[in-house]
């Protein structure tokens, strides 16, 4: 790209496509405190779209080649959902104006900061929340871009006047290739995105050549229980500036003694460089969560921040939007909702909630997120599902894909073995569903919606469905 860098950002139009997306409208909201004149499109409205309206910033529904028109951008960002042939950004290319992927311009801010960039198949919400509010907390002042609203902080971005900026960066199309961090952080490697990455020596690649574009200087934060972490410095010898962390005292960080607490959260005993250094506990719960908070730490020591304010930032973090929220309690049922759409995030979560809640029965409503995932992983869902008591499967949620001839719900159906299969439900629709899920419910039960797509406005009409009703007692 022909551009720029980031203070040049401020005397630019700047046009998104794909606004209401967690990571543009994080984005957007960089832009506009950098001062640049932005606006923006996108197909359907998102809950991110109130706060860029507050701030005053146009946005249009649909693409649309008049939008060039319009708004006269000098550069048009897209997300990586829109084809580059659509007519909006061929317009854009026929008048010459600079057309970039999110992550290039992402990219120009971070670069010019202090970055601490996180990466991973799962946890990198949650560990890019820790650490923002962690040093939010402590002063510092971090610019901060989180794929997810942080709920502490209100926002999924901001732009700090402090010396360092804290981004979730996206593996899934390998844009996080551009990023050149001063902490590399990578939370887990699996093999996911695979309408991209064809084999998961292409993932391992690619996250080989985001340690190589951290800084000099700089330090890779990375977790040693992970076997795709593993492979990734066995097979390209990852060893320079390397920090470690993982369970019991082998590691750089790790963590021992491991308690869950009663109606959620988790304690465990910090462990640096293999002695007992402090006893921690988290608000959040789940044996995950350990983990992304021991690589918060590990990041924090790094930006000179203490570890006591840590602890106490860490004990209050109440986590990102969509990772295991809690969406309301009615008759003595508690309904959830989490964003895990890979088979280890929803075991996980399914998991975490068995050992908060060991006497209760978990009814989970899933939603396939990808055409492309569905077919490669339907089996793991399948088997991930069965943590559960009782699974209702919605059909899968395309995202920017088109449907995939054969590919559906019933792939995760069939999957199951016959005593699951029996537990398990397909619906055809959300009106359906919601009363079908309540019908069943029982005092006493929790409710888990999870996704990555459109389910995430389920849990709220499930509670107002549920205080309506005539709920029955006990457990099935």
């Amino acid at each position: 790209m022909a551009l720029l860098n980031d203070k040049d950002l401020k005397t630019k139009n700047i046009h998104l496509m794909g606004i209401g997306g967690a990571g543009m409208s994080g984005l957007a909201i960089l832009l506009d405190e950098i001062g640049a004149r932005v606006s923006g499109c996108d197909m359907f409205q998102t809950s991110y779209m109130k706060n860029l309206r507050e701030r005053n910033i146009p946005i249009e529904m649909g693409h649309d080649a008049k939008h060039i028109d319009d708004f006269m951008p000098n550069i048009l960002v897209y997300s990586s959902a829109i084809p580059q042939d659509h007519s909006e950004i061929l317009k854009a290319w026929q008048q010459g104006i600079t057309v970039s992927r999110r992550a290039e311009i992402l990219s120009l801010i971070f670069n010019s900061r202090r970055g601490v960039g996180v990466a991973g198949t799962h946890g990198k919400t949650t560990t890019s929340s820790m650490i923002a509010l962690i040093a939010e907390l402590a002063g510092t002042s971090p610019t901060v871009a989180i794929g997810g609203e942080l709920t502490d902080i209100g926002t999924n971005a901001k732009l700090g006047q402090g010396e360092y900026m804290v981004a979730e960066l996206d593996e899934s199309d390998r844009s996080f290739v551009y990023f050149h961090p001063e902490i590399a952080l990578i939370t887990n490697i699996d093999w996911d995105h695979r309408d991209h990455y064809m084999t998961f020596k292409s993932v391992t690649d690619a996250f080989a050549e985001f340690l190589a574009n951290r800084k000099e200087g700089g330090k890779s934060i990375i977790c040693m229980e992970d076997p795709g972490v593993n492979t990734l410095c066995s097979d390209y010898g990852v060893s320079d500036g390397l920090i470690t962390y993982g369970w019991g005292t082998g590691w750089d960080w790790g963590a021992t003694e491991i308690e869950h607490n009663g109606g959620g959260g988790v304690s465990y005993t910090l462990n640096r460089n293999g002695e007992k250094i402090d006893r921690m506990t988290l608000a959040v719960s789940g044996e995950h969560n350990v983990l992304n908070s021991l690589a918060a730490c590990a990041a924090v020591n790094e930006m000179g921040i203490s570890l006591e304010k840590a602890k106490s930032a860490l004990s209050r973090f109440k986590g990102a939007n969509r990772r295991l929220q809690r969406m309301g309690e009615v008759s003595n049922i508690l309904v959830y909702d989490d964003y895990g759409h890979h088979p280890s995030e929803i075991s996980a979560t399914l998991s975490t909630i068995r050992k908060i809640f060991p006497k209760r029965r978990i009814v989970t409503v899933f939603q396939p997120h990808r055409f492309s995932r569905t077919a490669a992983l339907y089996k793991e869902f399948a088997d991930a599902l069965s943590l559960a008591d009782r699974a209702f499967i919605l059909p899968v949620y395309g995202s920017d894909e088109m449907p995939i001839e054969g590919v559906s719900s019933k792939m995760i159906f069939d999957a199951a073995s016959e005593d699951n299969r029996a537990h398990y439900e397909l619906s055809g629709n959300f009106d359906d569903l919601v009363r079908s899920v309540c019908v069943c419910a029982r005092s006493g039960d929790i409710i888990l919606t999870i996704g990555a797509g459109s389910v995430g406005t389920l849990g709220q009409k499930i509670c107002e469905t549920l205080q309506v009703m005539d709920i029955k007692e006990g457990i099935e």
